[in-house]
């Protein structure tokens, strides 16, 4: 299932993953998904498309956020 709003996706990432969203791994994550360039990058875009993509990093945007407290 692909997360269609926040809550799902932290959801999906911390509980079902079990991946600890701090402040180290969501700016590595940021800097990753912001380089187009990066063949990562690249291809979760091809497989997720545009609109996710953007949700993705928006979501990662808010989750830091939520750890600056």
């Amino acid at each position: 299932m692909i997360p269609q709003d926040y809550t799902a996706w932290h959801q999906c990432i911390t509980i079902a993953c079990g991946i600890k969203l701090n402040a180290t791994f969501i700016t590595t994550r940021i800097l990753d998904l912001e380089n187009k360039n990066d063949a990562n990058t690249q291809i979760f875009i091809h497989l997720y498309g545009d609109q996710h993509y953007l949700n993705i990093l928006s979501w990662f945007y808010q989750a830091k956020q939520m750890v600056k407290g």
